[in-house]
């Protein structure tokens, strides 16, 4: 059994958790996105990403909006929706109670 395949299983795992847990802060673009996935070691690239959007827009759980860019093309700007918080706030609670469990698990000796 490889540890590095079971490690990125466990990341691909909470992606559409962090991912939606950074758009319910506010209006975000995707490479912002991508920034703080990688700086909290959570590595993305865009072939992940962007499929993973589409499918929470295709579920609406976010929307988008294009903002003109000085700078190049238009920007598709990721927002969450009232379906989405709710999605997010389960995904909370899911998290919450997994965390506990495996805290429970491996603090025993």
């Amino acid at each position: 059994m490889n540890v590095a395949n079971t490690q990125i299983q466990m990341r691909k795992g909470l992606l559409e958790f962090c991912i939606l847990h950074i758009i319910s802060r506010g209006e975000v673009y995707t490479s912002d996105l991508i920034e703080e996935l990688t700086q909290a070691q959570m590595i993305v690239v865009e072939g992940t990403l962007y499929p993973l959007l589409n499918r929470l827009k295709s579920a609406e759980l976010v929307t988008y909006r294009w903002v003109e860019s000085e700078a190049g093309p238009p920007r598709k700007y990721y927002s969450i929706t009232e379906k989405g918080k709710s999605f997010l706030e389960t995904l909370a609670e899911t998290w919450a109670a997994l965390v506990n469990s495996t805290l429970q698990i491996t603090s025993k000796n």
